[in-house]
């Protein structure tokens, strides 16, 4: 009987939860967003790791981006969401330019690369509907320089840049 409440103590819980309201929008409507129109995704593919996101406890989550001839297998850690998640999901680049859709990973938004160094060091990925934003960096590669430069494209495209939570 015991084990029974619990479980259903356990299904009114996950109900409750579904009903719980969106994350607040963390970008400025108002602000056009735009994204990357001379998008190299050979270039990206690869390792990346979270230098800032709108996500607590994702200091140094990694995200590897394996190219694929429609896009990119992901695997890693997700941090558009509330906590740190598992990622694995197939991503079709849509265009113009860097326009990712990823399925249910990124909360199902789509993933637009905002902003890339021109060696491809470090990228600002974000969603027009201004759920999440991050900056994510090559392992080894989050020169301060650049992460202040995408913190200012993450500025200049509306972000809160006071809900951003540095790594």
């Amino acid at each position: 009987m015991f084990a029974v409440t619990r479980l259903c103590a356990f299904a009114f819980a996950l109900a409750l939860a579904g009903c719980a309201p969106p994350a607040p929008a963390r970008r400025d409507p108002a602000v056009r967003i735009a994204s990357v129109m001379a998008f190299d995704a050979a270039r990206f593919a690869g390792r990346w790791q979270v230098a800032a996101s709108h996500t607590a406890g994702c200091a140094g989550a990694e995200m590897d981006w394996a190219a694929r001839p429609d896009g990119f297998a992901l695997t890693g850690v997700d941090c558009t969401g509330a906590a740190p998640a598992p990622l694995a999901a197939a991503a079709r680049v849509l265009g113009p330019g860097a326009r990712i859709a990823a399925g249910r990973a990124f909360g199902g938004d789509p993933v637009w690369v905002l902003w890339v160094d021109q060696d491809y060091r470090v990228a600002v990925l974000g969603t027009p509907s201004g759920r999440w934003a991050m900056i994510v960096a090559r392992p080894g590669a989050a020169r301060a320089d650049l992460v202040a430069a995408a913190r200012d494209v993450l500025a200049f495209n509306g972000y809160d840049l006071a809900a951003l939570v540095a790594q």
